[in-house]
């Protein structure tokens, strides 16, 4: 890393080596901010294929599982009404549970967005603000 002067040396120094000490320490400011982004989206990444991975084969097993518990339902249904009206109900049934779990989850996924690296752009906007605050002193 190149030697930073501190601020009462800058102010003697030409204008052509304080164009150039800026133009470093931006470019070092956008490698580090480009960095950033790319380990916070890396971690996101694989928090999120994990959770689907196991939402996955939660889903199977609970699918296998319903079969199961759809001809119960249907069979203990089957000793009051006929077998087809057993099946319309339990499906009916089936169907409105589909549609409330359908709305929790579309609520959830509006809750997680942005998915954009948030900490990245807030010490971007930052390090703007240094680079203005900079320039104005020179």
């Amino acid at each position: 890393m190149a030697f930073v002067p501190q601020e009462s040396d800058l102010r003697h120094l030409p204008l052509g080596e304080l164009v150039k000490q800026l133009a470093e320490e931006t470019s070092m400011l956008v490698r580090q901010e480009l960095e950033l982004a790319k380990a916070e989206m890396t971690q996101k990444g694989k928090r999120a294929g994990l959770g689907l991975g196991e939402l996955g084969g939660a889903g199977l097993v609970a699918l296998y599982a319903l079969g199961a518990l759809t001809a119960c339902f249907i069979a203990a249904l089957a000793l009051l009404v006929p077998v087809w009206a057993a099946a319309l109900i339990v499906t009916i049934v089936y169907g409105i549970i589909a549609g409330v779990l359908a709305m929790i989850g579309r609520r959830q996924l509006q809750q997680s967005t942005p998915l954009a690296p948030e900490k990245t752009q807030q010490t971007i906007k930052e390090d703007i603000e240094w680079v203005k605050t900079r320039a104005q002193k020179s």
